[in-house]
């Protein structure tokens, strides 16, 4: 479904590591290094940290989530701008390492990242900013 201005949403494939997560069966960092690429398995290493009060690792980690994920998105066709839907599952992993880089970014004093990255998710999905608490 194309937003207002007629651009498209994108949808990223599958993860190939949200069965692992979803299962519980591996440590998350374990998850990340069998699946490098995978946005999800990088925002649940963000949030843990996160929930953990390690904001320097909840960074690094949001970030290279953020980073797979653009990746990912310039894959499936996103040309920099459109709805990314929370709607639709395997995009979750890019939205929740963009919320975690947000929030870390807030914690170790990051305004302008905490803002770019806020607006950003904002204008990919206002479901996931909701949701996300963003």
């Amino acid at each position: 479904m194309p937003d207002l201005l007629g651009i498209p949403e994108t949808r990223l494939p599958d993860d190939p590591a949200a069965a692992a997560i979803a299962a519980g069966d591996e440590r998350p960092g374990r998850v990340a290094a069998a699946y490098p690429s995978s946005c999800l398995a990088w925002a649940v290493l963000a949030e843990a940290a996160l929930d953990a009060d390690h904001p320097v690792q909840a960074y690094a980690y949001a970030r290279t989530g953020y980073h797979r994920g653009l990746d990912a998105l310039r894959r499936a066709g996103w040309r920099g701008q459109g709805p990314i839907p929370w709607s639709h599952e395997p995009n979750r992993g890019f939205l929740r390492a963009l919320a975690a880089l947000a929030k870390a970014a807030a914690v170790i004093g990051e305004e302008d990242e905490r803002v770019r990255c806020t607006e950003f998710l904002r204008a990919s999905s206002l479901d996931a900013a909701r949701e996300l608490g963003l």
